[in-house]
């Protein structure tokens, strides 16, 4: 398979900036997953879709929008009613789903060459990414393997929070740059570290 080259890399740099003299509140880094695919299901077809879900990648998937689940570098969420996005470490899941969500169930569409997958984490991940969202990043209300879609200035993103301080973002490559740029000017108050 062709290596997908990133968007960010020209201005991907590595190392400490902003404020960090007191410490980093933040890691960005990119994410390469082998695999980024969106399943839709047909109206009262979910269930097979989640079934099919699970059986190729082992992740129990919650049934409705904004559930998740994360195992490794595995996750699953559903994004819309009857829409999830589901990410793997390695190749092939796009083909593998297309095999068991057959066009009676859904369809299944392979993102991995549209999206790039930005990651953040530390103390203070919650309020930078406030910064941007208006949604309520606590853990109370936005657990762990739960995800968001939402939009920052028309970049739509999708939100999946991945540990307890960490998480990915999903977004259009052709906007990767100008978020990636933006995140870094938002982090920079409260320093942070390019992984």
């Amino acid at each position: 398979m062709v290596e997908r080259l990133s968007p960010l890399e020209p201005v991907y740099r590595s190392g400490s900036h902003g404020r960090f003299e007191d410490g980093v509140g933040v890691i960005l880094s990119e994410t390469r997953p082998g695999s980024i695919v969106q399943v839709a299901s047909w109206p009262g077809e979910e269930a097979r879709a989640i079934a099919a879900i699970r059986k190729v990648t082992g992740l129990g998937l919650p049934d409705g929008a904004g559930g998740g689940v994360v195992d490794g570098e595995k996750a699953a969420f559903g994004f819309a009613p009857g829409k999830f996005t589901v990410v793997d470490e390695t190749e092939g899941v796009a083909a593998a789903l297309a095999k068991a969500i057959t066009p009676t169930i859904g369809t299944v569409t392979d993102l991995s060459h549209g999206r790039t997958a930005i990651r953040i984490e530390g103390p203070e991940a919650e309020w930078v990414l406030a910064k941007f969202f208006a949604i309520d990043f606590a853990l109370t209300a936005f657990p762990v393997g739960a995800a968001r879609s939402t939009t920052h200035h028309d970049v739509f993103a999708q939100i999946q929070r991945t540990g307890g301080d960490r998480f990915d973002i999903y977004v259009f490559r052709s906007f990767a740059r100008s978020f990636w740029k933006a995140l870094g000017h938002a982090a920079e108050e409260v320093g942070f570290e390019v992984a």
